[in-house]
């Protein structure tokens, strides 16, 4: 998806992990005054607005995910909704009037109910909340900033202090030497996990902001026997590839749900984050995204089992990067797209557009993720004594942190080794 950059500003979506930070002052002065450095228990997230933010995200994800999925039915799809909103929100700090109220009603986020203090205020919670160091999340974000743009003053504070941000001069004027600057920026960061992140610079982009979300995470679980095998994954109809197939043989919080026609497979990560992996019958995955609603996911919650099965799951790492222009626009995100925008808070020298947005998600499933105990190397009459269940069809992924209940990722597999 091409799009013209004018004045633009590059936003490239994630998720920064974020140490606690001093009070910032006016315009988002109430909600850091109001933050206590001291959150990071689950009780912290008994405060009525920030669970009713938790539940906004969680409308922004499946909504996210539509305008994805009408894109394309043939990619994988992954997306990290909370990145998202978090980068927008920590925007809507330099945008006024019309356009900071797009922004975040675009978000999902009611106004009327909730008060725009108490949104930053919960963010920087949600920030607050170191996630486990066994749990593999590799985040970040930067200002880059073209060197004759002078930001001002307040915006630079208030993204430190309530998004722990930050502004380096960078000179768009020269794309390479840009383009080179930011990538390697991103892959220092994150240990090369993601690369060559910006292929494209327009020289009159004044201001980009770089951030990423990569997801290796080791499961709980310890399983009686594991191995690999080459199986076949059944992409569509007409096209099956072969793929490295973890075996497991353990004891799984498992569901099947006749109404999704599909298996759910709880995993929970050392760390805590769960993911739920929804496995649709052949020929049943339009059905499954049409009727899958989180209201559902948690009445699903509510209805494992554990079994004993030998599961079989593809090796895999999927990424996600999105031009979110055409994607937020659909869910009502217009004027800071377009010469309407008021961005007047970020700098007052030149009028400021969003031209252009990316998004970039990193998910890793492979052997190095789990934990596997007793006998390793059992004989095949015993793997058989177990029913199996294979994911070896495209199937679906939702991963949140248990403690604030925040969607780190939602996607789709349907492609295994599709980069």
């Amino acid at each position: 998806m091409p799009f013209s950059v004018s004045w633009g500003v590059l936003l490239l979506a994630g998720l920064c992990y974020l140490v606690p930070s001093s009070p910032a002052e006016d315009p988002q002065e109430d909600a850091a005054q109001k933050t206590n450095t001291s959150h990071h228990d689950q009780g912290d997230w008994e405060d009525p607005a920030c669970r009713k933010i938790s539940y906004n995200i969680i409308d922004l994800a499946f909504d996210l995910y539509k305008e994805l999925a009408d894109l394309s039915q043939t990619s994988n799809i992954l997306v990290a909704p909370t990145s998202v909103a978090m980068a927008f929100v920590m925007l809507s700090l330099g945008s006024k009037a019309g356009t900071r109220t797009e922004i975040l009603e675009g978000l999902n986020f009611n106004l009327t109910e909730t008060p725009e203090a108490k949104i930053h205020e919960c963010f920087q919670q949600v920030l607050q909340a170191r996630p486990d160091t066994r749990l593999q999340l590799t985040t970040g974000s930067s200002l880059f900033v073209n060197k004759s743009v002078k930001l001002v003053d307040t915006f630079l504070e208030d993204i430190k202090k309530l998004y722990h941000s930050e502004a380096s001069s960078i000179n768009f004027r020269d794309t390479e030497e840009a383009k080179e600057q930011i990538n390697n920026y991103v892959e220092k960061r994150t240990g090369r996990k993601i690369v060559d992140l910006v292929k494209h610079l327009k020289k009159n982009t004044s201001l980009a902001l770089v951030d990423y979300l990569s997801f290796h995470g080791k499961w709980k679980d310890k399983f009686k026997a594991e191995r690999i095998t080459i199986e076949g994954f059944h992409v569509d109809d007409k096209t099956i590839i072969k793929v490295p197939m973890i075996n497991h043989l353990g004891r799984f919080e498992i569901h099947r749900d006749k109404e999704l026609s599909s298996w759910v497979l709880a995993q929970h990560y050392v760390g805590n984050a769960t993911a739920f992996f929804i496995l649709p019958d052949p020929k049943k995955m339009w059905h499954l995204e049409e009727r899958l609603t989180y209201s559902h996911l948690e009445n699903i919650q509510r209805a494992f089992d554990i079994r004993s099965v030998s599961l079989h799951f593809p090796k895999l790492s999927v990424s996600g990067t999105y031009e979110l222009k055409r994607v937020l626009r659909n869910l009502g995100i217009i004027k800071i797209f377009s010469n309407e925008a008021d961005l007047s808070g970020v700098s007052q020298e030149a009028p400021l557009k969003l031209s252009k947005a990316v998004h970039v998600a990193v998910l890793t499933v492979d052997e190095k993720g789990t934990e596997a105990t007793g006998a390793l190397h059992l004989e095949e009459k015993a793997w058989s004594k177990y029913q199996t269940i294979m994911f070896n069809r495209p199937f679906l992924v939702i991963i949140k942190d248990d403690i604030t209940n925040f969607l780190l990722f939602i996607g789709k597999v349907v492609n295994p080794t599709q980069k």
